[in-house]
């Protein structure tokens, strides 16, 4: 940074714009001593570009202790020998106490070190960001991407280990920042009392109460801003995430537990049977969210964002819904516009990340009851689902009047209704513009769940066991999910020969790594480009739960899980679904993984080369002008916080490289098997 030039910063806490004083730069570090309780939730910065970066605290009153007014120093050094920039700022309640600052003419792709004091003269612990290359800049860049976690329930070893190995690099190989693809917080609450037990073998720790909430069955819910706030102020006090916040700068976006287990637009859902309308209850969780993370993100009238606008709204019910399954009611519209995420990030010339929101403008669910197969539980019947996922859009706009199921001709529920969608149009056109103006050589779409269909072919299962799979129903769907914004987003980047594009998507619980395709066979198989899907930091896996719910007399077992001798289960979910049912039938009556490989439906699953149903841990991605390579790092289960400062023990390590692919070509991936034991994964 060129000292002799002014520096400045600028606040976007509530209501503050701040510029430094006059000689601010050069000027000596103020004397202070380091309360990090004052600070309870530490410190932390997001959204970097070349030249700017987010800075973000609270400090709350505390024992009494209050203030009203902070004071924020940058330096180059963790020692503040010298400040570059610095500002002030008011704080105060309706903020939940909590500060956003904009460190503006940074130099670009530098570390630099930050902390607040309160006029007391009492700092927060110290924090590090790093901006993003210059806008020509060919330097490779390195992120890892992460979503999922509740402290409520499990531990956050996965960034113990990011720091520990992030720590043990050259400087030069250190990653640029962290990409939290949502589920940041679980609005879903179990307490202790209510569950003796645990959660599904789980402990519940209890770390926080909703000051109002909502009970249902034996879960709770938030209900107002507060409750919001509660959530957010109890994650960062764990003390893996609070670390990782301060040592990288953070890129956010959300996901369904920031708002709503099970929602749609401002439509609170969740189990037990409760769903309500709760638009002020949308807005509450949007405006904690922005409180509490440094983001670059816009609300309509207020560009700056120097504090948020909560619109007045009446919780309605939203009754209709127009082409696009958005519902037009103005208290709705309000509502899911009042934070608006999407935005798109730079880092040189070899990244762009594309970030979307893929829950507040999705459409209302479709029930699939009349199409369940309950003998096969955790699967769909492809021919049906895709049928009621397209809505009206089906077979070229041409739905059937009826489908085929189980020898009966039912009616079909959705020949006049809109197709299933999570962008909206609006959202998605503003997507396929961004996406087509990127002259990146990597384009990353952030996006919240991904794009991966995962199946298998339970129409091939013998005998017994596949005797109430439906006839003409196709392949059992694991998880697909929005096929028309697939194909229009995918059509788009075949007729505009995209090259260099990437998915990197979460909330699924489980590791995917493979090739991204409209569709798989027996219909065209296209690779367009290449996607990874990231295991939870602590949540629940589906290998995790089946292991504990399913019994072991269940007779469909065996697809998922598989019990050996000396009491340990493989996963063999993840080989019914990566080479077909027959590959897993030949793994339980072998035990040999070369066997079961063997005998692989090829046409299951050519997209994927890794999966993954009991994954937790992170992918570490690195770009570079000819290659991009994603290293999947999966820990134990993390039921308790290791106390080893590496984070504790490693699974494996398995990493994947795709080279850039020109216009017409396919993108390819190889793997490499770096540490651990993958065997049932790939």
């Amino acid at each position: 940074m060129n000292l002799t030039r002014r520096k400045f910063l600028q606040s976007l806490s509530i209501g503050v714009v701040l510029t430094t004083k006059k000689g601010w730069a050069n000027e000596l570090p103020t004397k202070a001593i380091e309360r990090r309780d004052l600070f309870p939730q530490g410190v932390a910065s997001g959204d970097p570009t070349a030249d700017t970066v987010i800075l973000w605290t609270r400090r709350p009153p505390v024992n009494g202790n209050f203030a009203k007014k902070l004071v924020v120093e940058i330096s180059a050094s963790p020692e503040f020998n010298k400040i570059l920039a610095g500002g002030t700022a008011n704080i105060g309640a309706d903020s939940d106490w909590t500060c956003r600052f904009m460190a503006t003419d940074l130099k670009p792709n530098r570390e630099y070190w930050y902390r607040f004091i309160d006029d007391h003269g009492f700092a927060s612990r110290t924090g590090r960001t790093i901006t993003a290359p210059r806008a020509d800049s060919d330097t490779p860049v390195r992120f890892t991407f992460v979503c999922c976690q509740c402290p409520n329930e499990a531990a956050m070893n996965a960034y113990r280990k990011m720091i520990y190995e992030d720590e043990a690099r050259p400087k030069e190989q250190r990653l640029n920042f962290v990409l939290h693809l949502g589920d940041f917080i679980y609005e879903v609450t179990w307490y202790a009392e209510d569950n003796p037990n645990g959660n599904r073998g789980r402990r519940i720790r209890n770390l926080y109460k909703f000051p109002q909430g909502r009970k249902v069955s034996n879960f709770h819910l938030p209900a107002t801003l507060e409750d919001y706030r509660t959530l957010y102020r109890a994650y960062l006090e764990d003390p893996d995430l609070q670390d990782a916040r301060a040592r990288w700068p953070f890129v956010c976006i959300w996901d369904n537990h920031e708002f709503a287990w099970a929602g749609y637009q401002s439509q609170y859902v969740a189990g037990g049977g409760y769903s309500a309308p709760a638009q002020n209850q949308k807005i509450s969780a949007n405006q904690a969210w922005w409180e509490f993370m440094p983001a670059m993100v816009k609300q309509p009238g207020n560009p700056k964002l120097e504090h948020f606008n909560a619109p007045a709204v009446v919780d309605t019910p939203m009754e209709k819904f127009n082409e696009d399954g958005l519902s037009e009611e103005p208290n709705n519209l309000k509502a899911i516009n009042s934070l608006n995420i999407r935005r798109v990030l730079r880092w040189g010339r070899n990244v762009d990340l594309l970030l979307t929101d893929n829950w507040s403008f999705r459409s209302p669910d479709m029930s699939t009851d009349d199409f369940n197969v309950p003998e096969y539980p955790r699967v769909d019947a492809q021919i049906p689902f895709e049928i009621m996922n397209y809505g009206r859009h089906y077979n070229g706009d041409k739905p059937p009047e009826t489908i085929k199921f189980n020898g009966k001709d039912i009616p079909n529920p959705t020949k006049n209704v809109h197709a299933q969608t999570y962008l909206g149009s609006e959202q998605r056109n503003w997507f396929l513009e961004q996406l087509g103006a990127s002259n990146a050589r990597w384009k990353i779409w952030g996006h919240g769940f991904g794009t991966m269909e995962v199946r298998s072919d339970y129409q091939n299962l013998p005998g017994e066991l596949g005797a109430k799979w439906p006839k003409d129903v196709g392949y059992a769907v694991i998880d697909n999910r929005f096929l028309r914004d697939k194909d229009i987003i995918f059509d788009f980047i075949k007729d505009h020969k995209v090259t260099g594009f990437c998915v990197v998507g979460g909330d699924r619980h489980a590791f995917h790594a493979g090739l991204a395709s409209k569709a798989l066979p027996p219909k065209k198989y296209e690779p367009l480009g290449v996607e990874f899907i990231t295991g939870s930091i602590s949540q629940q896996t589906l290998f995790e739960v089946l292991e504990i719910t399913m019994a072991k007399n269940h007779p469909k077992r065996v697809l998922h899980l598989i019990d050996k001798a000396d009491g340990t289960v493989i996963p063999s979910m993840n080989i019914t679904a990566l080479h077909g049912v027959l590959s897993t039938l030949k793994l339980k009556e072998t035990g040999d993984m070369a066997q079961a490989r063997s005998v692989r439906n090829p046409d299951v699953a050519p997209h994927l080369s890794l999966l993954d149903f009991g994954g937790h841990g992170y992918v570490m991605m690195t770009a570079t002008a000819e290659q991009l390579s994603a290293e999947f790092v999966c820990i134990p289960r993390p039921l308790e916080r290791s106390e080893r400062p590496d984070g504790g023990p490693l699974v494996y390590r398995v990493v994947h490289r795709t080279n850039l692919w020109k216009a017409g070509e396919a993108p390819r991936l190889e793997q490499e098997v770096v540490e651990g034991d993958p065997r049932y994964c790939i």
